[in-house]
């Protein structure tokens, strides 16, 4: 069977690329559309407020939705089965944290980006210029994990060889060819619309596949799980132990805490799905969009409950790790195995796509806490001219995109998990403690700001650099070196509460009190909106 899926995917990689190509064409078009509207930056940064919460919602599922989440859970379910699913159940409850404590009032009180309204009652300057450092961070790293995940992928979808780096390059540069093209001509309209195509063709291809995988095993799910139990016996693995907790974190139960708590608390302050509630407008469609991509975002997880069964049922664990792509080889093969080399051409290619998708909102992202908090607000002291700063968030995509096109060159085939994991753990640890205590406490002062922001920052990076992700293991990204003193792979367990006691600390010992009446203005309108276009202008 292995044999016969390596050379499959090779002699189909035509239709991989030919279904990938008329996705581009497609959407495009659909952003050379959008482009035309773009005159102002409410427009290139919130897309002129003009979706409502059923679209952006679907795009915050295709933005959320990246490639981790289609292969990587799906893989981690095949392979570990019950410990698999927690990353789902971990995203999905993260959106109830966003929908309660975020996302209307943020769309309340801010304009384009989060520092909007982390500086709407505290000194503009320092406060911009840390929710900038912090937004940048995230975005770079969330980055680079997405273009070298393009070049792991690329070896199995496109039926290239592991040891071809050059094929996988040049790949990594067409992606980020494609994201700067999306979001230098139609900026956050565009880049919306790619998302909505994007998330409605992963939804459908993961619906047909579970649909097939569950009628062949007559629509019953315990059927699908006897199944895989029944392979994983076959090949001397986890057996029965596949549909029990502990098959990967019953050794370390801490790592799983610091990993949801990661992942719980960071995906409520994560740049790009914050600057997404900016598109919608009015508060009332800023809730409907976090409604609508529950709802996406929880039917898809059920999906990937089926697929990662349905995978080590139908193919097992020992051909999925032998595959070239390795664990995230797990859903491109069982949509061979139900649907032959066009549902496979198809899923190679959303695959693409879903990347394509979250590093156009990454993109445009930065470019925009760039433009709008460091050059509109520091450098020009808010008061550029709109086209100007247009200009400079479209120059600003053009450099972020090189980076990540180099980065992605130069991560390729490292060990990209510490990625992903360092932007949720910086974005819980940076971004959130900061938003709760901007919204909620009146005596928060500019000083807690910076010392929970930097803070924060720096806790994470540094616990991270010195965590066995890094170094202490062959599977770290430096196996022979060995200074891994911190011993959780994540860092939240750690950094998020450091980061609430900083802002706490700093606070209580800042001899500074902001203005009583712009606390009581930002308190009015994050609760009723009242004014909320003209945010962060004092």
């Amino acid at each position: 069977m292995d044999k016969s899926l390596g050379e499959q995917t090779k002699e189909t990689s035509w239709i991989n690329i030919l279904i990938f190509v008329a996705f581009v064409g497609v959407t495009l078009v659909v952003v050379f559309r959008a482009s035309r509207n773009n005159k102002t930056a409410a427009d290139y940064y919130a897309a002129g407020r003009s979706f409502s919460g059923g679209q952006n919602g679907t795009a915050i599922a295709g933005d959320y939705l990246s490639a981790a989440s289609f292969l990587g859970i799906t893989g981690a379910i095949a392979i570990n089965g019950y410990d698999g699913f927690l990353y789902s159940i971990g995203f999905l409850v993260a959106w109830l944290v966003a929908l309660l404590l975020v996302a209307e009032l943020l769309r309340n009180t801010g304009r384009f980006t989060m520092a909007d309204v982390l500086s709407f009652r505290l000194k503009q300057r320092p406060v911009r210029i840390a929710a900038a450092t912090t937004t940048l961070v995230v975005c770079f790293f969330y980055l680079l994990a997405q273009m070298a995940g393009a070049g792991g992928l690329v070896s199995l979808l496109l039926g290239l060889d592991n040891g071809n780096k050059t094929g996988q390059a040049i790949v990594i540069a067409v992606v980020g060819v494609l994201m700067i093209v999306y979001v230098l001509i139609g900026g956050m309209k565009g880049t919306t619309w790619v998302q909505i195509i994007k998330a409605c063709l992963l939804i459908v291809g993961a619906a047909i596949m579970t649909i097939i995988v569950l009628a062949m095993n007559g629509f019953n799910l315990s059927t699908l799980m006897d199944a895989a139990v029944q392979t994983s016996i076959d090949e001397g693995g986890a057996g029965a132990a596949l549909l029990n907790p502990g098959a990967a974190y019953g050794k370390a139960p801490l790592d799983f805490i610091s990993l949801a708590l990661a992942l719980v608390l960071g995906t409520a302050a994560l740049p790009h799905v914050l600057m997404r509630f900016y598109t919608v407008p009015t508060a009332k469609e800023a809730r409907k969009s976090v409604v609508w991509a529950i709802w996406l975002i929880g039917i898809f997880y059920i999906f990937t409950l089926v697929l990662g069964y349905g995978a080590a049922a139908l193919i097992g664990k020992t051909a999925i790790l032998a595959a070239p792509g390795g664990v995230n080889s797990a859903a491109p093969l069982l949509a061979f195995v139900v649907g032959g080399p066009i549902l496979l051409g198809f899923i190679s290619a959303v695959a693409f796509a879903t990347i394509l998708a979250v590093v156009a909102g990454l993109t445009i992202t930065a470019a925009a806490s760039f433009a709008h908090d460091i050059y509109s607000n520091v450098i020009v002291k808010g008061e550029p001219k709109p086209e100007m700063e247009v200009k400079v968030a479209r120059r600003t995509v053009v450099v972020i995109g090189i980076v990540a096109i180099a980065g992605g060159i130069l991560a390729n085939g490292q060990n990209i998990a510490f990625l992903v994991a360092l932007a949720f753990a910086i974005a819980a640890s940076a971004n959130l403690p900061t938003i709760i205590f901007s919204l909620f406490w009146k005596k928060f002062t500019t000083q807690g700001a910076l010392w929970s922001m930097y803070g924060g920052l720096a806790a994470a990076i540094i616990l991270i650099a010195f965590s066995p992700v890094v170094s202490g293991s062959e599977k770290a990204m430096i196996p022979g070196a060995s200074f891994d003193w911190f011993p959780l792979a994540n860092p939240g367990i750690v950094s998020i509460p450091l980061a609430f006691f900083l802002g706490w600390l700093g606070t209580v010992l800042d001899k500074n009190v902001e203005n009583p009446r712009i606390q009581a203005e930002m308190e009015v309108r994050s609760l009723t909106g009242v004014g909320a276009e003209k945010a962060a202008d004092h």
